[in-house]
């Protein structure tokens, strides 16, 4: 169940890496700012920040909704491969309806705590210095995100997962999971299934 939920906690930060990044790709650095700190500069680094958190927030309207995830093809997650054999095996057995249920399941518990993540990704915007700024306005497309993962990574991990298993248990995957275990247990001939489903959720 760990390995799950830290793999969901993971998918329900791809979306926020992409919409904060995202509306840093039109910034255009002014010319003539140098890395000394002028006002010009710092101007450009508030114009960041604040280009930063609307993405942030875009992101909270965008996923932390009905089918945020579960309809959108770009972040939907699907059954884990851990469990693909398992949910083959029930469907023969005429059980695909909780296979499916689980997989909306899951989907709806990463919808619920996306919005959760906001503080955190707005206090690394906040800490950001203006060293970590001109790194990435003058790096490669991917330094906001390899920003964001350093800063945010460990602490929403810490802080994120007691929330993405509180939620997933509210909206019922914890006991889904256990159905589609235990059916596969029993219907398997002996094979049985030891993966964590809270890693997966959030790594």
């Amino acid at each position: 169940m760990e390995d799950l939920m830290k793999k969901v906690l993971l998918l329900i930060f791809v979306p926020f890496l992409f919409f904060a990044c995202l509306d840093t790709s039109n910034f255009v650095i002014p010319s003539g700012i140098s890395s000394r700190g002028g006002l010009d500069e710092k101007t450009v680094i508030a114009g960041l920040k604040e280009a930063l958190n609307i993405g942030t927030r875009n992101a909270v309207r965008f996923v932390g909704k009905s089918d945020g995830f579960y309809k959108n093809v770009r972040i939907f997650i699907p059954l884990p491969k851990e469990l693909k054999e398992a949910g083959d095996l029930l469907r023969k057995f005429g059980l695909g309806g909780k296979v499916d249920e689980f997989i909306k399941t899951l989907n709806r518990g990463a919808e619920q705590a996306a919005p959760e993540a906001v503080d955190i990704f707005v206090d690394a915007i906040t800490d950001m210095s203006i060293q970590d700024a001109m790194r990435i306005l003058r790096g490669s497309d991917d330094a906001a995100t390899r920003y964001f993962e350093g800063k945010t990574r460990s602490r929403l991990y810490g802080i994120f997962l007691p929330i993405v298993k509180r939620v997933l248990n509210d909206v019922g995957v914890t006991s889904l999971y256990k159905f589609i275990v235990d059916n596969y247990n029993r219907l398997s001939g002996g094979k049985r299934i030891t993966f964590d489903i809270d890693a997966y959720v959030t790594n």
